[in-house]
């Protein structure tokens, strides 16, 4: 019987020690598992949401056009005070027949008035459009903001520590709540502008915002100051909120750290919510004489003109009415949209 050595010298070397195991090439590193945030699973819920992804685009559309109107003017060689009308200047190039009626097709169509003119002056419906998308979309956001952020302090403070605290918050909010906000606004508003203004000197447009916004945001916050104080009354007892309180947080640290990041779902829902029924009611106050007036361009005083007209032109209101449809509606999907995504047992 021969030996291994022997086999190794003769013929041939045959290796006879295991061959040794083929290391794997090093492959490509395998992709960590990362944790993800409630705010990144909220963003690719939303993604997956075709409506809300059109709204949203919708609604950046309405800002972004806001606030390039004098732009958009520019472009459209338009403004939204010149009565093109009654102007010597442009009598060359007339808008309107003897009756006052735009001429032309549908209202007054051409290159120059893209959206067409208003009956009697002859203003160009396009500028006044955007200039009034422009005023009835940031007097409305300055208002909610402001409605917001008042309900959510006071819906913590009262949600939070409970008690005597959270008794008359409580009494305040039912006071505030009594009154009927759209005979109120209109009873109100001349007497907020009469209190600082004399009633035969004209009121300028600044200080009639500054009431508007006043009047809006004193009866428009009780709705969040509730909605956030019943979210607290559920956190406050949780195990989170507890332990917190164990290890020494300070109320304000526990309010800012562990109750007020769970709130923030329903505070966004409630403000897509918010935001275009106040651009409503800033339409409403305008088209009942309380609002903006003339000559500043407002989506309530198309409205109010265009009933006027409505008559002779139907297609003078045709353009703002279908634009302020689509934004409260956008808004309203996109508020549900957002509702959705945030819900983690959401099937969307």
């Amino acid at each position: 019987m021969t030996s291994p050595a022997k086999a190794e010298g003769s013929g041939p070397s045959v290796a006879l020690e295991p061959e040794l195991e083929s290391k794997p090439t090093p492959a490509k590193e395998e992709k960590k598992l990362e944790g993800r945030s409630p705010g990144q699973l909220m963003w690719q819920r939303f993604k997956r949401d075709r409506t809300g992804v059109i709204c949203a685009v919708v609604v950046i559309f309405y800002f972004v056009v806001a606030l390039g109107a004098p732009l958009l003017t520019k472009l459209s060689g338009t403004d939204p005070y010149t009565l093109y009308g009654q102007d010597p200047t442009y009598q060359d190039t007339p808008v309107l027949d003897d009756f006052g009626l735009p001429l032309g097709y549908f209202g007054g169509l051409s290159g120059t008035h893209w959206f067409g003119v208003e009956p009697q002056y002859g203003r160009d419906i396009f500028a006044m459009l955007v200039y009034g998308m422009r005023t009835s979309l940031f007097m409305a956001l300055g208002v909610t903001v402001l409605m917001m952020v008042t309900g959510i302090i006071l819906g913590l403070i009262g949600g939070y520590f409970g008690g005597r605290t959270d008794y008359w918050i409580g009494r305040v909010t039912d006071f505030f709540l009594a009154f009927p906000q759209q005979l109120f606004f209109i009873a109100f508003m001349p007497v907020v502008t009469a209190f600082f203004v004399d009633p035969r000197e004209e009121t300028p447009t600044y200080f009639r915002a500054l009431a508007m916004l006043i009047v809006l945001w004193v009866l428009g916050w009780m709705g969040m100051a509730r909605l956030v104080r019943s979210t607290v009354l559920s956190l406050r007892e949780r195990e989170f909120v507890e332990a917190a309180k164990v290890s020494g947080a300070s109320p304000w640290r526990i309010v800012r750290k562990e109750i007020l990041p769970n709130v923030v779902t329903p505070i966004l829902v409630q403000f897509t919510y918010t935001l275009p029924s106040t651009i409503l009611t800033i339409a409403f106050l305008s088209f009942a004489g309380v609002g903006f007036v003339e000559p500043t361009p407002d989506w309530g005083r198309l409205f109010a003109n265009g009933s006027k007209y409505a008559e002779q032109d139907p297609s003078f209101i045709f353009f703002p009415g279908v634009a302020l449809v689509i934004f409260v509606l956008a808004f309203n999907l996109l508020g549900d949209s957002v509702r959705d995504a945030f819900d983690p047992k959401s099937g969307r």
